[in-house]
């Protein structure tokens, strides 16, 4: 309509030379008119805008028992690790056993060639033998059975002393009736004098005998456990870590021969700060969580450390693990976490009140009948908890079911 009446009006003042000047009024004044009543300029009608109605639940945040905790990080350690050597030299003649195999208490892990060792155990069994004879006693006899006195050897000094002194006694009665000379008494009693020493020569011998005896006896022993000892067994039930010898080598007394770990039962090695050494105690409870899906236990602290490490300012503790079933292996790294205040309290929620998304942690908070947005910070999750640590305050009206949230109007909704 703009462009039609300008068109006019250039038209018509094209065909009149000489406008009066009422006309020419009257047209500036429809032209304004024009321009400013045009629909684009006609003033909206502003809408009210209306409040969404929210039904839900609301609670009101309390503060909740939440054990106050402290994470730390560790790692598997097996409860006994040894390495088994040989008491004996000797050539290997057969290693039944290799890295990673299961053994129990005394099986055999390395076998030595034991010929050697054999007749040296029969050679120290005949010369005990040898012993025993030369004192009068069988091989079944037990050696206290053996009387010093009633030796072989005893018993003959003995009876030639009995004698002397007997051709004492009678030389001697001839002799008060002159009937010898004196030189023949001297000469008797020289004899038993002789014939005591004798005597006590083979006690003396005897018991050398007899000391002689358990010596022999000591040395067959001896023996007997080399012997024994050519058969290396493993000292307790564990698993095989690592073998260093084979079949054919000819090893020394001493030398090192395999490794053998305890895994029934493992120990979770971890540390705590300085600020944290006087808050651990024995039987403190752990929560062992590892980069397993299925494996976390709960155990508790049976060993502290009496001092710090003074390279990290730390305190070292353990932990014993049931391994019963072998599903956890030495070395495994593990992430604890210790209850250091058991009766600490905390703002929590239900995690249905919470809202996540984009990396944004939401709650609706309920204010004057309203709903409003509130970004929170959290803490530690358990179960069906999360602990809020800013944003929400003790007594604050949250709604219960976070994702029926948006700005409105609260309205309460009944259980039933």
């Amino acid at each position: 309509m703009r462009e039609f009446s300008t068109t006019r009006l250039l038209f018509w003042s094209s065909r009149q030379t000489y406008p009066s000047r009422s006309i020419l009024a009257t047209l500036a004044i429809g032209l304004v008119l024009g321009f400013g009543c045009t629909p684009e300029n006609a003033p909206k009608e502003q809408k009210p805008v209306e409040m969404v109605q929210v039904n839900g639940q609301a609670f009101a945040v309390q503060p909740k028992v939440w054990p106050k905790l402290f994470k730390c990080q560790g790692s598997l350690v097996a409860d006994e690790t040894t390495t088994v050597g040989s008491k004996v030299a000797g050539q290997i003649s057969s290693v039944p056993v290799d890295l990673g195999d299961v053994v129990a208490k005394d099986d055999v892990l390395v076998q030595l060639d034991s010929s050697e060792y054999v007749l040296q155990a029969r050679q120290a069994e005949a010369q005990l033998l040898q012993a025993r004879s030369a004192v009068g006693l069988k091989p079944d006899d037990p050696l206290e059975k053996l009387d010093t006195d009633n030796a072989p050897p005893v018993r003959e000094a003995r009876a030639i002393w009995d004698e002397a002194k007997k051709a004492v006694v009678r030389l001697r009665e001839l002799a008060n009736r002159d009937a010898i000379s004196d030189t023949d008494l001297d000469i008797a009693e020289s004899a038993e004098r002789v014939a005591s020493a004798r005597f006590s020569s083979a006690q003396n011998g005897v018991r050398e005998k007899i000391a002689l005896i358990s010596v022999q006896s000591a040395l067959r022993d001896l023996a007997n456990q080399r012997l024994r000892e050519t058969t290396i067994r493993a000292p307790f039930a564990g698993v095989i870590e690592s073998r260093i010898i084979a079949t054919g080598t000819y090893i020394q007394a001493g030398q090192a021969l395999m490794s053998i770990a305890r895994t029934s039962v493992l120990r979770f090695r971890g540390s705590v700060p300085e600020r944290y050494a006087q808050q651990i105690q024995l039987g403190q409870s752990i929560s062992l969580d590892f980069d397993l899906s299925d494996q976390q236990r709960t155990v508790f602290i049976t060993r502290i450390s009496p001092s710090l490490d003074p390279a990290n300012r730390s305190l070292v503790f353990e932990a014993n693990i049931d391994n019963a079933d072998g599903k956890l292996r030495s070395g495994l790294f593990a992430e604890g976490l210790i209850v250091i205040e058991p009766e600490a309290t905390a703002i929590v929620i239900p995690l249905s009140a919470l809202v996540r998304f984009a990396g944004v942690d939401k709650v609706w908070k309920i204010v004057n009948g309203k709903l409003a947005e509130q970004y929170v910070t959290l803490g530690r999750q358990e179960d069906d908890w999360i602990e809020i640590q800013s944003g929400v305050n003790d007594g604050d009206q949250l709604l219960l079911n976070g994702k029926d949230g948006r700005q409105g109007v609260f309205v309460e909704k009944s259980d039933s």
